[in-house]
């Protein structure tokens, strides 16, 4: 595994060393053809791979660390890595390296009547910082989703997932190296120092294009508030589902645990279940009977409590939590349209989903629910990348500007006209 590298000179000095060589590698990278490209992620794989129990050992290091500090379950949830999801972030890798490229993609042509031939071409993006938490197979995510569309990534983990990345980020340069690509192209902060993060923000002299923040509330409000550069914001997954009065209710029992209950520590999962008023009496306590008998600890409205005893009392605060463990929110609304009311009053316009066999109402809420992603009797843990078919994302961009929903690789470049003439000039 590769050690970090002695840092002498202070932090900023550092930094700001990361961005001047990551800028040269955005341009070489450019440049670049996609056989390339796809020769060093198939490459990355590979180590990944092979460098399984390096980077198992260095995550019962993080793990370790962090259940002496006390870290709830979720959160080790979330940093836990063993054989399986360090197969599946490897192949998440060659899944990236098999997709189109698509640097030199062209988006449109026309041609003006003065004989003007017009191009919008894709072009990558250029120095993309990403800074994540406690996810140390972001490591790997990023740094193959900025690489397969062009940009150089400069990575900054958690210091709770440190030892994790780098032993994942040796691998990817690993793959870098075997390809002829620079080191650059992927960098890896190499302190936990916070101030490191600061930097990031200030852009690094204008080394960075775009900043992709990963994690909880407070560090994406830091990055909102402090960054000098455009942001993918990625906010809080505080995502709903709801069961109509139309709903299958063996289909809406199976969406609902498996919405909840398959991670409880993802962004994807839900954390408000809404249930129609006018559905059939035994729907709403068969939906809290399944998710306490799964374990999961149901906080719920009037209605909630009378369906079951065991149900405790919701707060207003818990309308409004992303809790990210084995708790729920439940309550009764007025059909549709009062789910559409709650998730707009509450959301965070995530990923919404609603269970029911009537498609006007299903479209209805597909229409009017503002999320970047709606899905109509399918779990909310769909929110990602790889289910998508990006083979990987960065994050869910939850913001309206340029990228919403999963970040992946065409969502990581920008666009140039292109335009050719024969001596065309304007005239007065």
């Amino acid at each position: 595994m590769n050690k970090p590298e002695r840092i002498d000179a202070s932090t900023e000095e550092t930094m700001l060393a990361i961005g001047r060589r990551a800028r040269q590698a955005a341009h070489a990278l450019s440049l670049v053809s996609p056989e390339v490209k796809t020769q060093a992620l198939r490459a990355a794989a590979k180590a990944l791979h092979a460098a399984t129990p390096a980077i198992l050992a260095a995550n019962a290091k993080d793990l370790a660390a962090a259940r002496a500090a006390g870290r709830p379950a979720a959160f080790i949830d979330r940093l836990l890595l063993d054989e399986a999801r360090v197969a599946a972030t490897a192949k998440g890798v060659e899944e990236i390296a098999e997709l189109p490229d698509p640097v030199g993609t062209v988006l449109a042509e026309w041609t003006r009547p003065n004989g003007l031939a017009f191009q919008r071409v894709r072009v990558p993006l250029g120095v993309i910082g990403i800074i994540y938490e406690s996810r140390p197979n972001v490591t790997a995510d990023a740094g193959a989703l900025a690489l397969k569309a062009g940009n150089a990534a400069i990575l900054r983990a958690g210091s709770e997932s440190l030892n994790s990345a780098l032993a994942i980020h040796a691998a990817l340069i690993s793959g870098l190296k075997s390809a002829g690509l620079p080191e650059a192209a992927i960098q890896l902060v190499p302190t936990p120092d916070r101030a490191a993060v600061g930097h990031m923000l200030a852009g690094l002299g204008g080394a960075i294009d775009v900043i992709v923040p990963r994690g909880g509330k407070s560090l994406v409000e830091r990055v909102q508030k402090e960054a000098r550069v455009p942001v993918f914001a990625h906010l809080e997954g505080l995502c709903h589902t709801y069961v109509d009065k139309d709903a299958d209710l063996p289909m809406a029992v199976s969406v609902v645990l498996n919405a909840k209950m398959r991670r409880t520590g993802v962004c994807g999962a839900t954390e408000t279940l809404l249930v129609d008023s006018a559905a059939p009496a035994h729907f709403l306590p068969t939906l809290i009977k399944a998710l306490l008998e799964a374990d999961c600890e149901v906080r719920g409205d009037k209605a909630a409590k009378a369906a079951d005893a065991r149900v405790k009392p919701a707060s207003e605060a818990d309308w409004a939590t992303e809790h990210l463990d084995a708790i729920i929110a439940v309550k009764t609304v007025d059909g549709v349209a009062g789910a559409i009311e709650h998730i707009a009053r509450y959301g965070t316009q995530h990923t919404d989903a609603i269970i029911t066999g009537n498609e006007a109402a299903a479209e209805r809420f597909l229409r009017e629910v503002d999320s970047a992603i709606v899905l109509h009797n399918a779990s909310t843990q769909f929110a990602d990348g790889g289910e998508f078919g990006f083979g990987g994302e960065i994050g869910i961009a939850t913001g309206k500007l340029h990228a919403r929903g999963p970040v992946g690789v065409e969502q990581l470049t920008s666009f140039k006209y292109v335009v050719r003439g024969d001596g065309q000039i304007r005239p007065k």
